[in-house]
């Protein structure tokens, strides 16, 4: 899991990266993106809707999947930037991790 200060807080949070971001597109997930002061930390989220999975625990799989990616690829994540992943498929929790981590991976040094 990645720490608190890299993390949205608040409801209207993710209004702003919604409404000015730009979008990384894949096949199981989308990558918006806003960048901001670079003197700030980055921030993620990951949406997972009830759509992708009835089930919470495979819903809470992919998004505990999805920020061990991130933190474990922070390095190229440039300081100040608001990133906000939609998943769409719920192949996310049974995917190979490896091949999962080289997807986000390409993903994210499209933003950088």
């Amino acid at each position: 899991m990645i720490t608190g200060r890299h993390r949205f807080h608040g409801y209207g949070s993710l209004k702003g990266v919604y409404q000015r971001g730009n979008t990384v597109r894949g096949g199981l997930l989308n990558i918006r993106y806003v960048l901001r002061d670079p003197k700030r930390p980055y921030r993620v989220a990951v949406v997972v809707s009830r759509k992708v999975n009835k089930s919470a625990v495979t819903r809470n799989r992919i998004r505990r999947r999805l920020y061990e990616i991130v933190r474990n690829n922070d390095s190229i994540i440039a300081p100040g930037t608001d990133i906000v992943f939609t998943v769409f498929d719920d192949q996310l929790a049974d995917i190979e991790y490896t091949e999962l981590s080289s997807k986000v991976y390409e993903m994210l040094k499209k933003i950088a």
